[in-house]
């Protein structure tokens, strides 16, 4: 009932750690550390009860068979049918989430989209799948913050934004790649088909339980004024901010607040979570010399292609996973596409997009 990596008796003695950590004397003396254990417990508590619900959904639904099969009541099949596709739906999410068990993916995440080749079409894009994954999180009840975004004319060059809720990173870090749209562009005149593309980061953000060292003598600081919206002091004062790792080259940039002091801070968050995963990245680079090979994302390497003429679908090409209704998939509809990397990662099937460039879609 269990199954997959997912152990209830594991989880009950987590809970009953933490929730003995909360009835020690002194325990709300720090705020930040207390919120966080009621915040474990909540979490687990979330992970397990589920669980136990639908053992009771699938008790109830065996009565109800059992009984239709006693007295020989056809009317019950209806019932009994819709029962068992909502047991299912709620299994098959469940077991999904069973499969987030990294350090990190029960965590916030930043998520950003760069425009790539296609110009204006390219930058109209961008602003698309940032729409999308806005809305997504909005069908989740998750919180989405824009922490910067270059505006240009016909869409954005780029936009970083983050995501806040419950193992928001799980779900989402399969999403970085390289996003391809296929459509007959607005943009021109002669109602030509276009292909652009745009690139989509995901990073977790970090707590305090990760450590990543940073040394300031690494980084050069860069303040500006805001070009965004805010009002006139956004443009009157140096309240943007921009880190430049120099050992990496990485470059992180905030200006969604009006504090100077908040930026930083902020751009200090998401230049640790970058740095976090080009760290990991360069590990699991070295560890794949024996245990198999590890592809990088590279531009011009799309994931994922969404045609929109002369027939809609989009299609991920590295688990095979495609859908017709292109709208819904622009108005958040993802889940499937997130389940269905989830479900190839857990198997242990390869997830590689080389060997499928999109043309027989």
């Amino acid at each position: 009932m269990f199954g997959g990596v997912f152990d209830p008796d594991e989880i009950y003695k987590k809970i009953a750690e933490k929730e003995a950590l909360s009835n020690e004397p002194g325990f709300w003396d720090d705020n930040a550390k207390a919120t966080k254990v009621m915040n474990d417990i909540k979490m687990l508590k979330g992970r397990i009860e589920p669980w136990i619900s639908l053992k009771q959904s699938v008790s109830d639904l065996e009565t109800l068979y059992e009984l239709g099969i006693e007295e020989n009541d056809q009317t019950l099949e209806t019932e009994l049918k819709e029962a068992y596709e909502k047991a299912k739906a709620e299994y098959d999410h469940q077991s999904i989430l069973n499969l987030l068990s990294d350090e990190v993916d029960r965590n916030d995440c930043f998520l950003s989209v760069h425009a790539g080749a296609g110009g204006t079409e390219a930058c109209d894009w961008t602003f698309m799948l940032s729409r999308m994954y806005q809305r997504w999180a909005e069908r989740h009840g998750y919180k989405v913050e824009v922490l910067s975004q270059e505006e240009v004319e016909g869409g954005l060059k780029s936009i970083n934004m983050r995501i806040s809720g419950d193992y928001v990173y799980g779900y989402t870090k399969g999403e970085a790649g390289v996003h391809r749209l296929v459509r007959i562009s607005p943009f021109d005149a002669n109602a030509r088909r276009h292909t652009s593309f745009a690139s989509v980061y995901v990073f977790p953000v970090l707590d305090d339980s990760i450590e990543v060292n940073i040394d300031p003598k690494d980084l050069r600081v860069d303040t500006y004024r805001s070009g965004g919206k805010g009002g006139q002091h956004v443009n009157k004062t140096e309240s943007a901010v921009r880190f430049t790792h120099l050992p990496t080259g990485i470059v992180v940039a905030c200006d969604s607040e009006r504090s100077q002091l908040m930026n930083r801070a902020t751009a200090m968050s998401i230049l640790r979570s970058r740095l976090y995963e080009y760290y990991k990245e360069q590990k699991e680079k070295e560890n794949s010399k024996f245990a198999g090979e590890k592809k990088d994302i590279s531009f011009g390497s799309q994931i994922r292609s969404y045609v929109f003429q002369p027939y809609t679908m989009v299609k991920d090409h590295r688990t095979k996973y495609s859908v017709g209704n292109i709208q819904g998939v622009m108005d958040g509809d993802i889940d499937g596409f997130l389940d269905a990397f989830l479900s190839v990662k857990w198997k242990g099937l390869p997830v590689d997009a080389s060997d499928d460039d999109g043309d027989d879609l």
